[in-house]
């Protein structure tokens, strides 16, 4: 048996990427649930603290270029150790800070420390894996990201009724030190089969990227819709449930509990039924374009249709998870020597979008007054997911036109 293939071989290449997108996905979507205690801790306006919350986005898109560079230079298993340190520095940080800008400075260190998380998996799956499993390795990775938001959900809120914010951060510093060993320590490292390319060579191999027309046609989609998701569901459905839907705090943390459920389904059931549906001749990109349409939709029933916000929101976990299929597409596209460069390029646009998405429902919410208990307007939240759903139709619209456009010059 080829050691890429043997249990013990993957066990080595999924646990350790597990444990590490295990965490970072516990530090992107905690906030939803510690939210009312920062709030009423720092006064932070729902501008603050969608800024806090997507320092996170901003600090892990701005690495992903450079990163991309350093996994196909030096591997996942250096990069992503090294990277984790500093996340649980932030985590450290951010317990112990007392003041806007001090957890401002640990949720950037935080951000930087999971960059590598999932696009290190990515590229050792492109390094090991046969292509036509991709798919179904990149929705198993996924999967351990649901578990982390499934954990910072009811399991936080349990938490904290030990403990307080400032206890949580304290041991989601010592699970990210954790991780770092354990990637060090366990992770194969990748053969070399070529001598290294020069920082000339990188830079070129990065311009194919950004030149390539069939990256540019699914891109605009990928990153509007993942932003949505990310800055959604990582901070804005906690405050949603409690001021829309009405929901007292634990029913929130359970509703939240059952949308990580639903999204680690969803990874699950998007990575295998691409990987069958492949079999049959029907494209990743065809699966990524069908399941991000439901997606739009169900953020639009969302907002005409807010009394039946369970059954939407478990909608909204499931079917968001059709977001990470176009790394599949790309890895399908682009040689192996770049695919730690095209992923962190589509991973620069998403983050980049998803900082700005999160500051930006926060923003526009704050243009409606509170009401007396601190809450913030349903208008507010209808606003803002309705300019998220507007930017994903345009983006969908160009895929399809790209699409036909490219047919269309392939027969001519």
């Amino acid at each position: 048996m080829h050691k890429s293939t043997s249990p013990a071989f993957l066990l080595r290449l999924f646990l350790p990427f597990g444990l590490g997108y295990f965490v970072s996905y516990v530090f992107r979507t905690v906030n939803a649930v510690i939210a009312p205690d920062l709030v009423a801790d720092l006064s932070l306006s729902p501008a603050d603290l969608g800024l806090l919350t997507s320092a996170y986005f901003l600090t892990f898109a701005a690495f992903q270029l450079p990163l991309g560079m350093l996994l196909d230079r030096f591997g996942s298993r250096r990069v992503e150790s090294a990277l984790l340190v500093f996340a649980a520095a932030g985590a450290l940080l951010f317990a112990v800070a007392d003041s806007l800008t001090g957890l401002l400075i640990g949720r950037a260190l935080i951000g930087l420390g999971v960059s590598a998380c999932l696009m290190a998996a990515f590229k050792s799956f492109s390094a090991w894996l046969p292509v036509e499993k991709i798919p179904f390795a990149n929705g198993v990775q996924m999967v351990s990201g649901g578990l982390g938001a499934l954990t910072a959900t009811t399991p936080v809120q349990a938490a904290l009724e030990i403990t307080d914010w400032r206890g949580v951060f304290m041991a989601l510093a010592g699970l990210g030190l954790l991780a770092a060993i354990v990637v060090f320590l366990v992770v194969p490292e990748q053969s070399k089969d070529t001598q290294p390319e020069s920082f000339r060579e990188q830079l070129q191999g990065l311009k194919t990227v950004l030149q390539s027309k069939a990256f540019w046609c699914i891109a605009p989609w990928a990153f509007t819709a993942q932003s949505a998701y990310l800055s959604i569901q990582g901070l804005w459905s906690g405050p949603w449930l409690r001021d829309v839907g009405g929901f007292s705090r634990p029913m929130v943390a359970d509703t939240l509990f059952w949308i990580a459920v639903a999204m680690i389904i969803g990874y699950f059931a998007f990575g295998s039924l691409a990987g069958r549906l492949a079999k049959y001749g029907v494209r990743p990109s065809t699966v990524a374009a069908g399941g991000m349409g439901i997606f739009i939709l169900v953020q639009l029933l969302l907002v005409l249709f807010p009394e039946y916000a369970v059954t939407l929101w478990i909608g909204f976990g499931f079917f968001g998870t059709a977001c990470i299929l176009p790394y599949a597409v790309l890895a399908q596209v682009f040689p192996k020597h770049l695919t730690g460069r095209s992923n962190t390029t589509l991973n620069l646009l998403v983050f980049v979008c998803a900082f700005s998405a999160q500051w930006l429902i926060g923003a526009v919410i704050g243009l409606w007054p509170t009401d007396a208990t601190g809450g913030y307007q349903p208008e507010g939240y209808r606003a803002a997911f309705l300019i998220l759903i507007g930017c994903q139709l345009l983006a969908a619209g160009w895929f399809w036109f790209a699409g036909l456009r490219s047919k269309r010059s392939q027969l001519g």
